[in-house]
């Protein structure tokens, strides 16, 4: 079985999302323990029918930063 995302970093727009991870300000793809620990942890126990987006920064940076859709 292939990783969740081997087609975005390996496929036709490769580039692309490789340029994404490396511009927004984590740097990196998250890993599955680091959103498991949001709902699955000690401190997720409260919540409740709630939507959380988990990217790194990307989408904040893709708004606020001129340069961030170029590639």
């Amino acid at each position: 079985m292939k990783p969740l995302a081997h087609d975005e970093l390996h496929g036709e727009r490769a580039d692309f999302s490789q340029a994404m991870l490396k511009k927004m300000p984590a740097g990196r793809a998250g890993t599955p323990d680091e959103v498991a620990g949001l709902i699955m942890g000690p401190e997720g126990g409260f919540i409740t029918g709630s939507e959380f987006l988990i990217d790194g920064g990307a989408t904040a940076n893709f708004y606020y930063d001129p340069d961030a859709g170029k590639a």
